[in-house]
């Protein structure tokens, strides 16, 4: 079954910038996968498509076989439920306490008090921010900040995860613990997208890879491409 498919898109932005051009692929359910290329390459431009920040100049995303395009008004807030997102700035909640932001998507589903309580407790647990549940993001460090927004992004198990150079703040460990955490989600049938520069990373990971350059798909290499490295 494919989650999300690209078909001949391209981006165009006001003044002739064309941040993607013709770019087509596809994810499977369950699938996780990276993509790479030089800073303006066209990541963060394909990452916005898929949560309808951006719409496409040409072409069609489709997203469990629905046109991106046709998805309008109240609608769009219901896709974005199904797209978890890690986001380079992270975007919490400063009034809320770190408990407080990553239960914001269950609350928004109106999941029972009780059930979310648990939830929060156990991936709050798994990503060392236990000690800082009651903490405002004011009070973390930039790498704390980076693991709440991660443990946000995937507290509702989304049938796709999106992350755009998520261990960017992160030391070597945590970075290692926080890739295992994703791999870790298509066995719950999320699929997860990763936009990253770190070649080393990437090639540890032994996943699927998209290479984008100057805003054109130049390769899409596969796990066993990359063994073989």
């Amino acid at each position: 079954m494919t989650v999300l498919r690209f078909d001949n898109v391209s981006k165009q932005y006001p003044g002739g910038h064309a941040a993607l051009a013709d770019v087509s692929f596809s994810v499977a359910a369950g699938e996780m996968l990276f993509i790479t290329g030089h800073s303006g390459a066209g990541k963060s431009t394909l990452l916005k498509l898929i949560q309808l920040a951006e719409r496409p100049s040409r072409g069609a995303v489709l997203f469990s076989e629905r046109n991106l395009l046709k998805v309008r008004g109240g609608r769009i807030a219901h896709h974005r439920r199904n797209v978890g997102v890690v986001y380079q700035n992270h975007q919490l909640l400063m009034d809320r306490s770190v408990a407080e932001n990553v239960a914001l998507p269950l609350v928004l589903r109106g999941m029972r008090r009780g059930e979310i309580g648990k939830r929060v407790r156990s991936i709050l647990d798994r990503l060392g921010l236990a000690p800082r549940e009651r903490a405002l993001p004011s009070q973390l460090s930039a790498g704390e900040q980076q693991r709440v927004g991660i443990a946000r992004a995937v507290i509702a198990e989304p049938a796709m995860l999106v992350a755009d150079e998520p261990t960017g703040n992160l030391d070597p460990t945590l970075s290692a613990e926080i890739m295992a955490l994703f791999a870790s989600l298509p066995e719950r049938g999320t699929s997860v997208l990763v936009a990253s520069h770190d070649l080393g990373l990437v090639k540890r990971m032994r996943k699927r890879v998209l290479v984008l350059d100057h805003g054109q798909l130049v390769d899409d290499i596969s796990p066993e491409d990359l063994a073989d490295e």
